[in-house]
């Protein structure tokens, strides 16, 4: 996916109030109506989940810069001196607050008033990287319980396909308020993305109804909407640092689960080491596959786009599942 550069923009936009939660509101200096000098809105997104909304939601009316680049795993993102300035050019910043420490710092110091935290547009909830109640040698120190964020949410809420579509109408009405000029074209462009998230959503419910079993291994514990939608359990190597070591234990633990549970496959991830998963698969017999929590797209990612991409994973859960 190409990513527009941001130009920086006359004016900060108009008046935007998305609920007391969602958006934070004060008047402009005039670009409500127009936007940015050639009459474009420009938003600048945290990494490609927010991007792409904002692409499909916006179209030809926005221009969208991201902070996270393409390869760029978005838990370690450092914002630089020029993405700080691009930040406090912006119209709109749209961002996933608690995912990416240094983008929320840079966002509460850009002076943007037009800010929408996706994390307030759904429920968030805690989720831990074990599926499965292992009693309390599977929590604690251990780490099996991965808290993110101050209370403890995942934030991981885009492959989740019903939920995402929950945010997607909070930021088409966050970019309707913001340009009311082309409030009409955000309306339609929103209710044609959240049509394709439902109808994705039903692809994954019918795809994942019947499997010869229900609990995958992954390297990075990601997938807990997904997992909780479909009724699948998640095992997760790392919590939700893809590159944090397991312990031994847990890696023992993996592979009594593996056998107990007919696991087939370990996922690893198209922006992180496939070490760990590597090493798992090689000590249980295990195949290895790809699941991508869809944090960035770059030419190693099994589709174009977010669609493309979770269709992708869908397949391979299937196969890893054993889909009848």
């Amino acid at each position: 996916m190409n990513v527009r550069r941001l130009i920086p923009a006359a004016a900060l936009a108009g008046a935007v109030a998305l609920g007391a939660t969602a958006l934070t509101a004060c008047s402009g200096a005039g670009a409500a109506e127009s936007g940015g000098k050639d009459g474009t809105l420009d938003v600048t997104a945290s990494f490609y989940p927010m991007q792409f909304l904002a692409e499909q939601i916006g179209k030809d009316h926005v221009k969208v810069d991201t902070l996270t680049k393409p390869g760029v795993e978005p838990h370690d993102l450092e914002i630089t001196p020029k993405q700080t300035g691009q930040l406090a050019d912006a119209d709109v910043i749209l961002y996933l607050k608690s995912l990416q420490p240094a983008v929320d710092k840079a966002v509460a110091q850009s002076g943007v008033k037009n800010v929408v935290d996706a994390a307030t547009l759904t429920k968030l909830e805690a989720h831990a990287a074990s599926g499965h109640d292992h009693g309390p040698e599977g929590e604690g120190e251990e780490g099996h319980d991965y808290a993110h964020g101050e209370a403890g949410e995942d934030p991981h809420v885009w492959l989740d396909p019903a939920k995402y579509a929950e945010i997607a109408k909070g930021v088409g009405a966050a970019l309707e308020k913001a340009d009311p000029g082309h409030a009409a074209d955000y309306k339609k462009n929103t209710d044609d993305l959240v049509a394709k998230l439902t109808a994705l959503d039903t692809e994954f419910k019918d795809g994942l109804a019947n499997t010869a079993g229900r609990t995958f291994i992954t390297t990075h514990s990601a997938f807990g909407y997904l997992a909780e939608r479909y009724g699948l359990d998640q095992e997760g190597i790392s919590g939700v640092d893809p590159e944090s070591e397991p312990s031994p234990a847990r890696m023992k633990e993996l592979q009594e689960i593996a056998k107990k549970e007919n696991v087939s496959t370990v996922f690893f991830e198209t922006l992180a080491s496939d070490k760990t998963a590597k090493s798992l698969a090689g000590d249980t017999g295990l195949k290895t596959d790809v699941l991508d929590p869809l944090e960035g797209i770059t030419d190693k990612s099994q589709g174009a786009d977010y669609f493309e991409v979770m269709r992708s994973n869908l397949k391979n859960l299937q196969k890893a599942l054993g889909a009848k």
